[in-house]
């Protein structure tokens, strides 16, 4: 007797069918999103850097030999993967939706490189192109829009990584350039194992493009080795950096801007008397964070004061961030040397300041997003002029917070002859969150890439003293008063990364334009049957 075959049975065979078929194409979208994700791990405070290896394995198992739309839509939930959850900081105190516009932009430059990746991936060598290709999307997305946004930069979680002596040969172009040609080259190595293993054929020139892709970043790091050096070529200097912390957390954290200068006076007053006792040696110099007094101390007599003990108790020229205010124009983020005797004796002002934060572009715009933007009632103005004082004898180069993951406006302060990078910060408008790691990791490759000791003074965050071969020697902890106080190495030799300036980026992107060039000469022919 034959089975009888209802409607239920057809509907159930359909579903299990259409289930089938629709797993199979999750598969790639998936393994998109994960690899995102492994981006993100891969940054501090975790000390997983490897993890960015078997990320940009899978993004190019993902994108190899994909349409250039498949390859967008893939490079978008990468993009997302790795942006929405790195950024989160960013609406700490302003909600979420500032934090997911940002995010989706960097992923849309993340699916816009993906794009150009899906292209080259079709040519021989494409390790080499696709790896080009990432480096010119970095380079776009740390100039446009708005004078760019650097963070995420895949050579930023390396600080801990083999990879990072590569950032004294090119600097962090190099630096993300090898990181991704290494893991796309594993993603290729891989495909030829699998290959040889289904059709026993193992071409020499593939093997060969595997290898080396996987193979020469790591005897690049190997050669570079030598160029991460941390004696003192000019002497040392005595520096302290103090963290006075500040009353409250978030974007209120000003509003008792007199509590935030005095935290900062206290504890130099105090580091004062710690050196009179004799328990740390007397500081050639002192570094005070960003933002230490948003009290104008040209403008206000009483912030003058209270500036001028405190540096008149520790005795030594004192770095204090503040907040200009001119009778017309903008704002100043501002850097001034103060010296025991004379008072203020040099400015620098933040170059790179920072959109929606330091100024609010498309303001009517912006408030369609956040009502928050009415906070930033007067913009603040960039700065002209490369920042380096001289402090008891020591060149000290200046960038400002947000300056530190912008390539010129580091290298410019050694350019001009700086011995010390100091990287004055103010994180209190982020809590607890990851981006005061994050932002010391800048630092910490920035030391390398210009053979600098970089000594990180924070409001709130996590101040530092760092080697010139990247190794945090002390670091204060988050929301704590405290004073960091080191004899540091002073170098003026130029690394070949500092003297080649732009030129590396430049050349890897005309590695990627020509990798794109033929790509497309290579589709046009293929689609007239050549």
């Amino acid at each position: 007797m034959s089975a009888t075959i209802t409607p239920v049975d057809d509907l159930q065979s359909a579903r299990a069918s259409r289930g089938g078929r629709l797993l199979p194409r999750l598969v790639r979208p998936a393994a998109a999103l994960l690899a995102g994700v492994l981006l993100y791990l891969s940054f501090p405070p975790r000390p997983l850097w490897w993890l960015v290896l078997p990320g940009f394995a899978l993004l190019g198992w993902c994108l190899h030999g994909r349409r250039l739309r498949t390859g967008f839509g893939l490079g978008l939930l990468t993009g997302l993967g790795f942006m929405l959850p790195l950024l989160h900081w960013t609406g700490e105190e302003v909600g979420p939706v500032p934090w997911l516009a940002l995010a989706a932009a960097e992923a849309l430059f993340v699916a816009v490189g993906c794009i150009g990746i899906a292209a080259v991936s079709r040519l021989a060598w494409w390790p080499v192109w696709a790896a080009a290709v990432w480096t010119l999307d970095e380079a776009v997305r740390a100039r446009v829009p708005f004078g760019g946004f650097p963070w995420g930069k895949i050579a930023f979680g390396q600080a801990d990584s083999v990879f990072l002596p590569l950032a004294a040969v090119g600097g962090t172009p190099l630096l993300s350039f090898a990181v991704v040609l290494c893991g796309f080259g594993l993603c290729e190595a891989v495909r030829r194992i699998r290959t040889y293993r289904s059709t026993g054929e193992l071409p020499r020139a593939a093997v060969a493009a595997a290898v080396v892709t996987v193979l020469a970043p790591l005897a690049g790091a190997l050669a570079a080795l030598p160029l991460v050096d941390d004696s003192a070529e000019d002497g040392t200097a005595t520096v302290a950096a103090v963290q006075g912390n500040v009353p409250r957390l978030g974007l209120d954290f000003n509003s008792q801007r007199r509590a935030v200068l005095d935290n900062h006076a206290r504890r130099t007053e105090q580091l004062a008397r710690e050196v009179k006792a004799g328990k740390v040696p007397q500081p050639d110099f002192v570094l005070w964070p960003e933002n230490s007094s948003d009290l104008d101390p040209y403008r206000n007599a009483d912030a003058r004061i209270v500036i001028d003990d405190a540096v008149k108790a520790i005795n030594a020229p004192t770095v204090v961030g503040a907040v200009v205010e001119p009778d017309t124009g903008k704002l100043r983020n501002t850097l001034i040397q103060w010296d025991p005797a004379g008072g203020p004796v040099a400015t620098y002002d933040k170059r790179h300041i920072q959109p929606f934060g330091e100024y609010m572009p498309m303001r009517s715009i912006a408030r369609i997003f956040s009502s928050d933007v009415d906070r930033v009632q007067r913009d603040f103005g960039p700065g002209k002029k490369v920042g380096v004082f001289d402090l008891a004898g020591t060149q000290v180069g200046l960038v400002t917070c947000y300056e530190a993951a912008f390539d010129d406006a580091v290298r410019d302060t050694v350019e001009h002859g700086s011995q010390l990078i100091a990287v004055p910060s103010n994180n209190a408008t982020f809590g607890r969150s990851e981006m005061t790691y994050q932002q010391l990791a800048m630092s910490r490759v920035r030391a390398v890439e210009h053979s600098r000791s970089v000594v990180v003074p924070v409001t709130s965050g996590v101040s530092a003293v760092i080697r010139p071969d990247g190794t945090i020697v002390q670091q204060t902890k988050m929301f704590t008063a405290d004073a960091l106080v080191d004899e540091v190495p002073l170098r003026s030799s130029l690394t070949p990364a500092t003297r080649l300036g732009t030129l590396p980026e430049g050349l890897l992107v005309l590695v990627a334009v020509g990798g794109l060039g033929w790509a497309a000469v290579r589709s046009v022919r293929v689609r007239q049957g050549r």
